[in-house]
């Protein structure tokens, strides 16, 4: 990893640490967390479980200030040694109040790590901007940007853009989304010879009024690089598939 950007994620996360200790006497903190079973673990489009399912499970603290930390974690399978990804992340939240819309900032760090096929680390940093009733009432944009020097553990830089919109069907616990990504990494073959790439999803959700924080989706997931010369495996898992996700929140 590039070591002015990991020095700066580790003064990061100390600032968190710090704060959380000070906080402990206080009602400032709240707990959360999610556990997921997914039929395909896709990453930006691409499978990161040579398109088999996953089982994943995060958990964050967060503080009134807006700070926030936690961590996530997922089976993963690229071929090699690496079977689980366990990633440390901090960032902070607030909202833009001196906009008509109000839209909510996110920033943050965000390090992916692979403890047994460590080679592969890297972190990556996060902006993102969230709008409400967009279009119509209960709809929301959310846009990110985000940006690594490190790019998959490769030492070289990477851009990551996208934007996803989600909208309640009604009062019937359905909601549609869509989202559309692109990715730009320097000195990189994604396929084809190209050093960039686009990947989508287009799906609905359904929350289920019965159970608090469960979720379900099912969508289309995939990108448009260039498959030829891949194996029947590595084509699948990145072109256009079905993936169903079980989340409950909590």
């Amino acid at each position: 990893m590039n070591m002015g950007f990991k020095t700066l994620f580790a003064a990061a996360m100390m600032a968190a640490s710090g704060l959380s200790m000070a906080s402990e006497s206080t009602s400032a903190l709240s707990f959360s967390g999610t556990a997921a079973m997914t039929s395909d673990y896709r990453f930006r489009g691409m499978t990161q479980t040579m398109s088999d399912p996953a089982v994943q499970a995060g958990f964050a603290l967060s503080h009134d200030s807006g700070l926030y930390a936690g961590v996530w974690g997922s089976n993963v399978d690229f071929g090699g040694t690496a079977h689980l990804e366990l990633d440390p992340y901090m960032g902070y939240t607030t909202s833009l109040d001196y906009f008509a819309s109000k839209p909510i900032l996110d920033v943050g760090f965000w390090y992916y790590a692979y403890p047994s096929e460590s080679d592969l680390n890297w972190l990556e940093a996060y902006a993102k901007l969230g709008f409400s009733d967009v279009l119509f009432k209960d709809a929301s944009l959310l846009t990110a940007i985000n940006y690594s020097n490190d790019f998959l553990g490769g030492d070289t830089d990477a851009w990551y853009f996208n934007a996803t919109y989600t909208a309640p069907i009604g009062s019937t616990g359905f909601s549609g989304v869509a989202g559309l990504g692109y990715t730009q990494a320097d000195d990189f073959d994604f396929g084809g010879g190209k050093d960039s790439y686009v990947d989508w999803k287009v799906g609905v959700s359904y929350n289920f009024a019965s159970v608090e924080g469960l979720s379900a989706e099912l969508a289309a997931v995939g990108t448009d690089i260039d498959t030829d010369g891949f194996s029947h495996a590595a084509k699948r898992g990145v072109e256009t598939g079905a993936v169903f996700t079980l989340t409950k929140a909590f």
